[in-house]
C-alpha cells in the first residue's frame, strides 16, 4: 500500500492528513477523544468528536491490516516464494479479505488432493489440458498412469489433474474477488425450518421458509435468523442467484445439460476455458463447475456469512450506541424529590423515595393489582409518602404492569391535588442489574435487592446520566440481538458512547459516584475509587488543584481529566467551568483586559460580547481555544442535555375510546424506531407516528425529528379500540380518518420489527428497514424494498431483549403486556 495510514485516513474523512497526523500522535500519547476534542482543537484543526472516534476505529482497523501485511510477507518469503510482482500486489491490498485473497494459494495448509496429485507429477497433465483443449483427455492421460505414484488408471490420473486446476481457480485472488462481489449483489439468504422443530421454534416461524436478497437484509433479521440456526430450529442458505421468475424452466442446453451459472461462466472465462465441440471441453467445463460447486462457492459462503453478520452486527452496534446516547442524555428533572415505582403484579409494586439529592428517604411495597387487588390501600400508601416527604415527581419503570401502574398514578394525580404530583413513564432497562450489582449493595447495603429498582428509576429520573453508569451498558438493553454481537465490538463502542457523553456533560467531583467518574476522560477505576476515598477521608475538594493530592493521579490523567471534574462553590470560580486549568492564565489576561475579577467577569454577557476574541490569540492559544473560553465564560459548566420537561396531558382525555380522529394533543416520545416514533398521549398506550407522517420531506432518520423524551404535538389519524391501536401524525393539517376517503391508514401494513413477510415470492412485504415513505403505516412496515410490496403479511417476532420490544407491545403492535424481568 502506498498511502500511509494517515493519508488514507483522511482521504476518508475529508480532511488534511497533518489533521490526522496531529489526532494520532495525541491518540499515541494517551490522550483520550473527548480531549482531543475539547482542548486541542488548534493541534487537529477542530476534528470534532464524531471524526475523532472514526478516526480511531479507522486506525485500529488498518494498523491491524499492516501487521497482517508484515505476517503474510514473511511468511511468502520464508516459503522463498516472494516475486516481486507477488509483493507488489500485497502492498497494493487495501483491505483484510483482499490481503486473504492473495495470500491464500501460500497459506500453510494441510495435504490437499491438489498436493498429492502434484507429488504424483499430474501437473502436467492439468496444464496440458488446460492450454491445449485439443488434446484427447484419456489419451493424454494414459501416460500418467504409475502404480508406485498412485495413479492406477486414467480415471485417477483426470481426477488429480482436476484437483489440481480446480485449487488454481479456487485460489486466483482476482477471481474470487469479482465473485464475492457478483455474489453479494445477486444472492440470498435463505431458511428453512428443520423437521420437527415447528413448535420449539415457534419464534422463529416468520423464517421457517423465507429468502432475501443480501443487499436488502436489514440487520436485524440477519441476527435473527443467525440465532434461529443456532437454537437448531433453522437451516440457513446461502443462494448465489436471486428468484427465478415464476414457472420458470431451469435452463438447459441442447443436449439437455444445465447451462453454467454465470459464476461458472465467469470462472471459464478467466482461464480461457470455452465448449467449441474440441476433446477436452467438456472434461475442463465439468472440471469448472465441480470447482464452483465444491470448492469456491462453499469459500465465498464462509466469506459472505462473516461479511452478512459483521455488517449486521456494525449497524445493530450503531443503533445501540444511538438508543443509549439518547438515554444518557435524556432531560434530567434534578433536585427534586422523587417517588420510584417499578411495577409489578403478584410480587407487588416496589416504592421508593429519593430526597432531592438522590438520597433514599423511605420505601414500600403496594399490591394494588391482581392477585391482592388492594388499590384504594395502595392509593392511601403513595399519597401518605408523597405528603410526607413533599415529593414532585412519580416515576414509573415501563416494564410489567407499567399500564396498570400508570393508571394508578393517574387516579392518585386526580384525587389529590393538592399534593401537586407530575407522573413520567421511565426506562427501567437494566434496573434489575443494578439491584444485584456489587456497587448496588456498596451504595444501598440495608435495601433489600427487590427495593434497588425502585431507588434506580427514581434517580434516573433525577439524572439519568448519573445513574444508568452505575450499569453495564450491555445491560441497558437498548438494542437489538445484543447478546448476540460480538463482545469487543458492543463493548468497545457503547464505551465510547458513555465516556463522550459523560465529558460532554461534565461531572461534580464532590458528588459522583465512582462509576460516573470512571468515565470521565483519563480515570481509570481504581483511579475513580482513589477519588472517593480521598473524598471521603479529607472531605470536599475545594479546588481541582488538591485532584494532585490523590493516590496515583499523575500529570497526565490531571491533564485529562480536570477540564471534565467540576469543584461547585470552591475557592476558584472556573473551576465549576469546562475551562481548562492550563487555560487559567489567558483568563486572567482576559480579566484584565476587561478591568474586573473573575467572579465579576463569569456569566457578564454584557461585558464578554465587547471582548474580540483574536485580540488574545498568541502562541500557546489559538482562536478556537479563545473562543470556547468567551463562551464558557458567559455560561460556565453549561448543561447540553434538553431542559426538563413533562407533557401536559388532554383534560378529560384517559383512555382509549376518548380519542377521536383529528384531535391535536400534547405528548411524549418513547422510543424511535426506523419505521417512525412512538408517542405517549396520556391514555396509557402509545401511539405510532410512522415516518412517512413526520415531514413534509423525506425523512431518512425518524432520530433526526425526534428523540425519545421530547415533547410533541400530534394529531390523531385513527383509532382503532379492539385492536389498541393509535395512528399519530406530526403534521397538524393532515386529515384524518373520516375526513376522507380511504378509512385507516394502513392498519395492518405489518407490526413487527423482525417482520418479514413471505420472501420466497417477491421483494416486498412488511418488515423493519428502512420503509418506502408512503402515507399510513400503522405497523413498521418496509423492508429495504418498501413496505408491503408484495408478499404474504405476517406479525412478526419482536427483537428479543430489546426497548424496541416492549414500544411495540405498548403500541398495541405485539402480544403481551410489557417485558419480563
Amino acid at each position: 500500500m502506498t498511502t500511509s495510514i494517515e493519508g488514507r485516513i483522511a482521504e476518508e474523512l475529508g480532511v488534511r492528513e497533518r489533521q490526522v497526523r496531529a489526532a494520532v500522535e495525541l491518540l499515541d500519547g494517551g490522550s483520550t477523544v473527548p480531549f482531543i476534542a475539547r482542548y486541542r482543537k488548534e493541534a487537529t484543526e477542530l476534528l470534532d468528536d464524531a471524526q475523532l472516534r472514526t478516526l480511531e476505529e479507522r486506525l485500529r482497523y488498518l494498523r491491524e491490516l499492516e501487521e497482517r501485511r508484515d505476517a503474510i510477507l514473511d511468511s511468502v518469503r520464508s516459503q522463498g516464494k516472494l516475486e516481486d510482482a507477488l509483493e507488489a500486489r500485497i502492498r497494493a491490498a487495501e483491505t483484510k479479505a483482499r490481503l486473504e485473497d492473495i495470500y491464500l494459494p501460500f497459506k500453510p495448509k494441510r495435504r490437499t488432493k491438489a498436493q498429492i496429485a502434484r507429488e504424483a507429477g499430474l501437473e502436467p497433465l492439468a496444464d496440458g489440458l488446460l492450454a491445449d483443449p485439443g488434446t484427447e483427455p484419456e489419451a493424454a492421460a494414459a501416460g500418467y498412469v504409475d502404480g508406485e505414484k498412485g495413479v492406477a488408471d486414467t480415471a485417477a490420473a483426470l481426477e488429480g489433474a482436476r484437483a489440481i486446476l480446480a485449487e488454481r481457480f479456487g485460489e486466483d485472488a482476482d477471481l474470487i474477488g469479482e465473485l464475492r462481489e457478483r455474489m453479494w449483489s445477486r444472492g440470498r439468504l435463505g431458511a428453512k425450518v428443520r423437521e420437527g422443530k415447528e413448535e420449539q421454534g415457534a419464534k422463529f416461524k416468520d423464517y421457517f421458509d423465507y429468502a432475501e436478497a443480501f443487499t436488502e437484509l436489514p440487520s436485524h433479521r440477519v441476527l435473527a435468523m443467525l440465532r434461529g440456526e443456532k437454537e437448531e430450529v433453522l437451516d440457513l442458505a446461502l443462494e448465489p442467484e436471486p428468484e427465478p421468475e415464476p414457472g420458470a424452466e431451469p435452463a438447459v442446453d441442447a443436449s439437455g445439460r444445465p447451462v453454467p451459472s454465470t459464476y461458472e461462466r465467469a470462472v471459464a472465462h478467466r482461464f480461457g476455458i470455452a465448449d467449441r465441440g474440441r476433446p477436452a471441453d467438456k472434461w475442463l467445463a465439468d472440471t469448472v463447475r465441480w470447482a464452483w460447486r465444491t470448492r469456491i462457492l462453499v469459500h465465498l459462503g464462509i466469506d459472505l456469512r462473516l461479511r452478512l453478520r459483521t455488517e449486521a452486527e456494525d449497524e445493530a452496534v450503531r443503533v445501540f450506541a444511538a438508543n443509549l446516547r439518547d438515554l444518557l442524555l435524556a432531560a434530567p428533572a434534578g433536585t427534586r424529590a422523587t417517588m420510584g415505582l417499578d411495577p409489578g403484579l403478584r410480587t407487588g409494586v416496589k416504592v421508593a423515595v429519593v430526597d432531592a439529592t438522590g438520597k433514599v428517604a423511605e420505601t414500600s411495597t403496594i399490591y394494588p393489582h391482581a392477585p391482592q387487588k388492594q388499590w384504594e390501600r395502595s392509593l392511601e400508601t403513595l399519597a401518605a409518602l408523597a405528603a410526607r416527604h413533599q415529593v414532585e415527581l412519580v416515576a414509573i419503570g415501563n416494564g410489567t404492569a407499567s399500564r396498570e401502574t400508570d393508571k394508578l398514578a393517574a387516579e392518585l394525580i386526580a384525587k389529590r391535588p393538592e399534593l401537586k404530583l407530575t407522573k413520567v413513564m421511565v426506562s427501567e432497562a437494566g434496573a434489575s442489574v443494578y439491584s444485584a450489582s456489587a456497587f448496588a449493595s456498596q451504595e444501598l447495603p440495608d435495601l433489600d435487592v427487590s427495593l434497588r429498582g425502585a431507588v434506580s428509576i427514581a434517580r434516573r429520573l433525577q439524572d439519568p446520566l448519573a445513574e444508568l453508569v452505575k450499569i453495564d451498558p450491555k445491560s441497558i438493553g437498548v438494542g437489538q440481538y445484543q447478546h448476540d454481537l460480538a463482545e469487543v465490538k458492543l463493548s468497545r463502542s457503547l464505551d465510547a458512547v458513555v465516556e463522550d457523553c459523560v465529558n460532554g456533560v461534565g461531572v461534580d467531583v464532590n458528588t459522583a459516584s465512582a462509576p460516573l467518574l470512571s468515565r470521565v476522560s483519563g480515570i481509570s477505576g481504581g483511579l475513580a475509587e482513589n477519588i472517593v476515598a480521598h473524598r471521603d477521608s479529607n472531605g470536599p475538594f475545594g479546588d481541582r488543584k488538591q485532584l494532585k493530592d490523590v493516590a496515583r493521579l499523575g500529570p497526565k490523567a490531571y491533564e485529562q481529566c480536570a477540564g471534565f471534574l467540576r469543584v461547585l462553590g470552591g475557592t476558584d470560580p472556573l473551576d465549576a467551568s469546562a475551562v481548562h486549568p492550563e487555560s487559567y492564565p489567558l483568563v486572567r489576561t482576559i480579566v484584565r483586559s476587561a478591568g474586573t475579577e473573575v467572579p465579576s467577569l463569569i456569566g457578564n454577557t454584557a461585558v464578554l460580547r465587547t471582548l474580540r476574541p483574536d485580540d488574545f490569540v498568541d502562541d500557546a492559544f489559538g482562536l478556537p481555544t479563545v473562543t470556547d473560553i468567551l463562551r464558557e465564560l458567559e455560561k460556565p459548566g453549561r448543561d447540553p442535555r434538553p431542559a426538563f420537561r413533562t407533557a401536559t396531558f388532554k383534560e378529560g382525555v384517559e383512555k382509549l375510546g376518548d380519542l377521536t380522529p383529528g384531535m391535536v394533543l400534547e405528548g411524549v416520545v418513547t422510543n424511535v424506531a426506523a419505521f417512525g416514533a412512538f408517542v405517549d398521549v396520556g391514555v396509557h398506550q402509545d401511539g405510532l407516528v410512522h415516518v412517512s407522517a413526520m415531514s413534509r420531506t423525506f425523512v431518512k432518520d425518524p432520530r433526526d425529528v425526534v428523540k425519545p423524551g421530547d415533547i410533541v404535538r400530534v394529531k390523531v389519524q385513527d383509532v382503532d379500540v379492539a385492536r389498541k391501536r393509535i395512528s399519530l401524525t406530526l403534521r397538524l393539517d393532515d386529515e384524518a380518518a373520516g375526513e376522507r376517503t380511504g378509512g385507516a391508514a394502513g392498519a395492518d401494513s405489518g407490526a413487527g420489527a423482525g417482520g418479514s413477510g413471505d420472501r420466497r415470492r417477491g421483494r416486498g412485504g412488511p418488515g423493519g428497514g428502512a420503509p418506502r415513505q408512503r402515507q399510513g403505516g400503522q405497523g413498521p412496515g418496509g423492508g429495504r424494498g418498501g413496505a408491503g410490496g408484495g408478499g404474504k403479511r405476517r406479525e412478526a417476532a419482536p427483537p428479543a431483549n430489546s426497548e424496541m420490544a416492549d414500544a411495540l407491545r405498548r403500541a398495541g403492535l405485539l402480544g403481551g403486556g410489557g417485558k419480563k424481568r
